[in-house]
């Protein structure tokens, strides 16, 4: 759909640079989803994956994040596989829904409501970013954490239009269960992609 270079804003990797591909297609439909323009993978046309990797290794940041969308619609061995040749390193964000393909140095698994995680995917999760949109979302990302691995980083999130009401509620919650951590938005408090 898109691709472009900048810095990371959310969860474990926040400040650091990466060059985003931003694949079409998604079945999960987040209400929040801040790029629907996403879900109709038919509407973006296709690209090579040596062009993909090429405009990657045009920038001096190693990291390249597949996010959508929801990338594990499709398969990606074979974009990772190239993305590693080229020496670059393979992040991901994911909603965990469909089976897992690829090489990745680091998964950010955020799970939705609308379609559940598969084990696979929270086995192998390096990090866990749960969405807080509702108080009743503390317990369901509890039941994601119980799920992964045991060095999976869990982070709480605001959901952007609801960030007033709820950052104050996951700032108490991180407090008494440190576990967790806050992560931000901050792509958005900086105005950049």
């Amino acid at each position: 759909m898109e691709q472009f270079y900048t810095i990371q804003g959310e969860g474990a990797n926040a400040g650091r640079a990466a060059y985003f591909i931003r694949l079409g297609g998604c079945d999960v439909g987040c209400h929040w989803c801040d790029v629907k323009e996403s879900w109709d993978a038919d509407a973006h046309p296709r690209q090579a994956i040596a062009d993909l990797v090429a405009q990657a290794s045009a920038h001096p940041g190693k990291n390249v994040v597949i996010t959508g969308g929801e990338p594990l619609m499709h398969d990606l061995g074979p974009l990772t596989k190239a993305l590693h040749e080229a020496g670059l390193q393979t992040w991901m964000e994911t909603s965990g829904a469909h089976p897992l393909s690829g090489e990745w140095d680091w998964i950010c698994l955020s799970p939705k409501k609308f379609k559940a995680p598969l084990p696979e995917v929270l086995r192998n999760a390096h990090e866990l970013k749960v969405v807080v949109f509702h108080k009743s979302d503390f317990a369901w990302a509890e039941q994601h954490a119980a799920q992964v691995g045991p060095e999976c980083r869990l982070f709480l999130q605001p959901e952007w239009s609801k960030a007033a009401q709820v950052t104050p509620l996951i700032i108490d919650y991180v407090k008494q269960n440190p576990r967790w951590q806050v992560s931000l938005q901050t792509h958005k408090y900086l105005d950049i992609p």
